[in-house]
C-alpha cells in the first residue's frame, strides 16, 4: 500500500471515528388513490410533447374516432384485452415473428400508468397493453391512457406497479444520437408516439 493510499484511509478513519451510520429512514408508502388534477393532467400532456410524441385530449365517446384517424396506412396490430374496438385489426395471440410484427404499421395499446413530471408512460404488459413485442416492433405507438391514471412523479408510478411483472417504461419515440448529435429515430422501438388522453363525459 502506498503512502498516500495509507494517509488518505487513516483520515477517513479519523473523521468516521466516533460516529455512528445510522440507516436511512425507510420511505413512507404514499396513500395512493389515484386522481390526477387538471395540473397534474396539463403537466403530463406538455411534457409528452416534449418528447417528439402526438399528444391529444378526448372524452371516451370519441376515443374510436381519434385512434382511427391516428392510424397510419397499413395493418395494425391489438393487444388481446384492449377495450376499444379497432376496425381491422389483428388480434395478438403471441404467435406473430418479429418479421410479421415489423410489416405491421401500427400497434393501439392502453397503459398501467401516467407519469407527469417526466412524460413518462409506464406498460405492465397486462391483456390491454399485451406482450412488450407489439408496443417495441410496429413503427407506430398509439397508446390511450386515462385522466385517473396519471400520476405526479415517479415515486408514486412506483408504488402503483408490480415489480414481478415485466415493465416498459416510455418517454416519447424511439430516439438516439450518434457521437455527431445527429438524431435517428425508429431505432429501439416505435418512430411515432401518438398518446391519446381519455376523461369522462
Amino acid at each position: 500500500m502506498t503512502d498516500a493510499r495509507t494517509e488518505i484511509l487513516a483520515r477517513v478513519r479519523e473523521a468516521l471515528a466516533g460516529s455512528a451510520l445510522e440507516p436511512a429512514e425507510p420511505r413512507v408508502p404514499r396513500d395512493l388513490a389515484p386522481v390526477a388534477t387538471p395540473g397534474v393532467v396539463d403537466l403530463f400532456v406538455e411534457r409528452v410533447a416534449d418528447y417528439r410524441a402526438v399528444v391529444e385530449r378526448c372524452g371516451a365517446d370519441d376515443l374510436e374516432d381519434r385512434i382511427a384517424a391516428a392510424l397510419p396506412a397499413g395493418q395494425v396490430v391489438v393487444p388481446p384485452g384492449l377495450s376499444v374496438h379497432v376496425p381491422d385489426a389483428i388480434v395478438d395471440d403471441g404467435t406473430l415473428t418479429a418479421a410479421e410484427l415489423d410489416r405491421i404499421a401500427a400497434v393501439v395499446t392502453e397503459a398501467r400508468v401516467g407519469i407527469a413530471e417526466t412524460g413518462t408512460i409506464v406498460l405492465d404488459h397486462a391483456p390491454d397493453q399485451g406482450r412488450r413485442a407489439i408496443s417495441l416492433v410496429p413503427d407506430t405507438h398509439i397508446c390511450v391512457v386515462r385522466e385517473d391514471q396519471i400520476v405526479p412523479d415517479v415515486p408514486d408510478a412506483i408504488a402503483l406497479l408490480d415489480p414481478a411483472r415485466p415493465l416498459t417504461w416510455i418517454s416519447g419515440p424511439s430516439a438516439t444520437s450518434d457521437i455527431e448529435l445527429d438524431r435517428v429515430e425508429g431505432v429501439h422501438g416505435p418512430r411515432t408516439l401518438h398518446v391519446l388522453i381519455t376523461h369522462p363525459e
